[in-house]
């Protein structure tokens, strides 16, 4: 029997759920070898929802738009280091299923809510467990009004198809407010008498650390640092976070709870709509923001380099980091590369440049 993780809002949140996983497990799960199976691995469904410097296709990837699929529990789409999505599409997912001891199953919501349940339901059933929602900083818990609110279709969605499945849910949030959307303070105060958090450990921050050295993954890192230790301000791509010693906690509450915050859920739940792009209008009729819409401005994709390398001083390129971050303690690797001009390919190569084996690189 095994517990299906669910990662709420697709792009790094299969890394961040990861390292929940290894929280909320009573044992470590084993690393893949000789006296491993996959069945051992904890069993992650995700959108293929990923950002606009990955791929030219905007909204969550479906099935057909991947080569080599597997089948995993339920039947249902399953990634391997060998799938590969097809042009113009582009995901990070075959990477993280090569890189994260996990399985990973696709969540294609493109047929509308009462599949993605049934899509869902079948996979917690093939596993024999309860399904356990995963989110990294906490949008999950909107309201629908918050100023910093820019991504809140696809946790609704979640909410809303793991409630039609009729089997028992819990909500973890993961480092509140380190996405960048809703701050830590409104966040805390809605998890019912501010429950004391799990506190994830080194070893199940440290299980995502391959995958975290090329992924450009903002919220699951910032998160993985704070279990590390980190603290302070932080510098990502679009806002100042700040690290507390609230941010390693992985906190909880029931389904109930996490939908009685969210009206978008609550609507999808009551309405019903019966396909996603009518989905997508319900919550920009909510919240003004439209799920399906090409997240902000789309930047030129490139195609990983082939033993390529990034040729900058390094101390040129410090300095810049230091005036670009303005006071800031440290930066994301993700902003690292923007800052600098490079693509969120090159963050594997800014890395040996800078000599940074951290999730985030430390400015002072």
């Amino acid at each position: 029997m095994s517990d299906l993780y669910v990662a709420a809002g697709g792009g790094g949140d299969p890394l961040g759920t990861l390292i929940a996983a290894r929280t909320l497990t009573a044992e470590p799960e084993p690393e893949p070898g000789p006296a491993a199976s996959a069945a051992d691995l904890p069993l992650i469904a995700t959108y293929a929802w990923e950002r606009p410097e990955i791929t030219a296709v905007a909204g969550p990837l479906g099935e057909h738009h991947f080569t080599g699929l597997a089948r995993g529990a339920g039947g249902a789409p399953a990634f391997t280091s060998g799938t590969r999505a097809r042009r113009p599409a582009g995901s990070t997912l075959p990477g993280l299923a090569r890189d994260l001891p996990a399985r990973l199953l696709l969540l294609d919501p493109a047929a509308g809510l009462a599949a993605l349940a049934g899509r869902i339901g079948a996979m917690a059933g093939a596993a024999g467990g309860r399904i356990r929602i995963v989110d990294i900083g906490g949008d999950i818990l909107t309201h629908g009004d918050e100023p910093g609110l820019c991504s809140p279709f696809g946790d609704a969605l979640t909410l809303a198809a793991c409630h039609l499945t009729g089997i028992p849910t819990t909500v973890h949030v993961a480092g509140p407010g380190l996405d960048g959307e809703i701050d830590e303070a409104t966040l805390l105060a809605r998890i019912p008498g501010h429950r004391r958090p799990l506190a994830p450990g080194p070893a199940a921050a440290s299980a995502a650390a391959r995958a975290l050295a090329w992924h450009p993954s903002e919220a699951s890192a910032l998160w993985a640092a704070a279990v590390h230790g980190a603290r302070g301000t932080v510098r990502t791509t679009h806002h100042t976070v700040e690290l507390t010693d609230a941010s390693p906690g992985l906190y909880h509450l029931t389904l109930e709870e996490a939908v009685a915050h969210n009206p978008v859920a609550r609507a999808l739940i009551e309405e019903r709509p019966a396909t996603l792009e009518e989905a997508a209008g319900l919550s920009h009729r909510l919240t003004g923001i439209h799920g399906l819409a090409p997240e902000r401005a789309r930047t030129p994709r490139r195609e990983p380099p082939v033993g390529g390398a990034v040729t900058l001083d390094r101390d040129d390129a410090v300095k810049t980091l230091h005036e670009a971050a303005a006071g800031a303690g440290h930066v994301t690797f993700r902003y690292a590369a923007r800052a600098l001009g490079l693509a969120w390919t090159d963050i594997p190569a800014l890395r040996e440049l800078l000599g940074g084996d951290t999730p985030l690189l430390r400015l002072r």
